[in-house]
């Protein structure tokens, strides 16, 4: 059984002050299997982000099933699943790693990072859950000195960086990956990449949308692209 199989999702945004309707993506359908990577291209604003935001249920999708088999609730869609069931499958079997840095405004570099290995390794193994923490940092080049900082103050790819490094620490069974090598220099690409080859020979299923099919070159098991919210 796959892992995840979304049938028929489609997802349009209506903008009432301007009076205009977008159609997100429409008909999507695929499926991943256990421990595959699988990519999607495209130009932006052609509804790949909303693909991604759906299955994590930031966007409620209109129509569609997207069947996951968790390892605690069985087979779920997760376009039904309830605010219970989407909180801990977010907290300990899917990851999500977006362009932006979504952190509470008093919650240290290293604190954001520890959160995510606590959910992974339990409060009873703190100790564990704070090496993993602080090699992670150091593995993605997060000075010591920006660890106990808020990162309001961090640049862009600092904040990616991060970013990744709290997502990819809980070793998700399913990790969306949401254009993250969009603000990094190559050495940063270089880390993600690794962490990526990792978790992929872990057994992690990924799915991740990328403008740098440079950097997609030899990650991916299987490549769609997409135009005007249709899969190709």
């Amino acid at each position: 059984m796959p892992l995840l199989t979304v049938e028929g999702l489609s997802k349009s945004f209506t903008l009432h002050r301007v009076g205009r309707h977008i159609q997100g993506c429409q008909d999507i359908g695929f499926s991943l299997e256990m421990g595959e990577f699988v990519g999607i291209t495209g130009r932006s604003g052609s509804g790949k982000s909303t693909i991604l935001r759906c299955i994590w249920r930031t966007n409620l999708p209109e129509q569609g099933r997207m069947l996951y088999d968790s390892a605690h609730f069985g087979l779920v869609d997760l376009a039904q699943a309830t605010q219970r069931q989407m909180l801990y499958l977010r907290a300990y079997e899917l990851g999500y790693v977006s362009q932006f840095l979504s952190a509470l405004p008093r919650q240290s570099a290293y604190d954001i990072v520890l959160k995510s290995a606590l959910e992974t390794y339990g409060a009873d193994r703190r100790e564990k859950a704070e090496e993993e923490t602080e090699a992670m940092l150091r593995h993605f080049d997060l000075d010591e000195d920006l660890w106990q900082l808020y990162p309001r103050t961090f640049s862009g790819g600092e904040k990616l960086r991060l970013n990744i490094a709290a997502a990819m620490i809980k070793r998700p069974r399913l990790l969306l990956l949401d254009e993250p090598t969009a603000s990094l220099d190559n050495a940063s690409k270089v880390k993600v990449r690794q962490l990526i080859d990792q978790l992929k020979a872990e057994g992690t299923t990924m799915l991740g949308i990328f403008h740098d099919l440079e950097f997609m070159e030899g990650l991916c098991d299987h490549e769609f692209n997409m135009q005007e919210g249709v899969l190709s």
